[in-house]
């Protein structure tokens, strides 16, 4: 068995530079770290339990089949403080049949972010008998 002692999110962007605006100063992540020098150095940001590292260069675009997913306590807050900051939203937060709350996005390449807010009563955050 792999013992696991961390993982991170790697995005190879199309425009380093726009991506570390969106993701650090649109959506606010705070950076772990950098590395490198250049228009294409390495940031990494904190990202709740994980990290976010944009690095690199892409030609392309991302594969629709890569979204992020973000646990935020309240999405109609994460949407005021995101239409505040220019940020396009693809969805507002909606009430899912399953009982999240959805909030979408998507940064500047097209890869889709869902920001979920998981209501007090819900399975994930409750959980009878434990």
């Amino acid at each position: 068995m792999v013992h696991i002692l961390s993982s991170r999110t790697l995005l190879r962007p199309t425009d380093p530079e726009r991506s570390r605006v969106f993701y650090g100063e649109q959506l606010g992540l705070a950076v772990y770290r950098e590395f490198g020098t250049g228009p294409e150095r390495g940031t990494v940001y904190f990202l709740g339990g994980g990290f976010l590292e944009l690095s690199g260069r892409s030609d392309t675009p991302p594969s629709p089949a890569v979204r992020l997913w973000l646990q935020v306590a309240d999405a109609a807050a994460a949407e005021r403080e995101l239409r505040a900051q220019g940020v396009p939203i693809v969805r507002p937060p909606v009430r899912e049949p399953w009982g999240l709350v959805e909030m979408w996005i998507a940064d500047p390449d097209g890869t889709q972010i869902v920001l979920v807010e998981i209501p007090a009563d819900h399975p994930l955050r409750y959980r009878p008998g434990i």
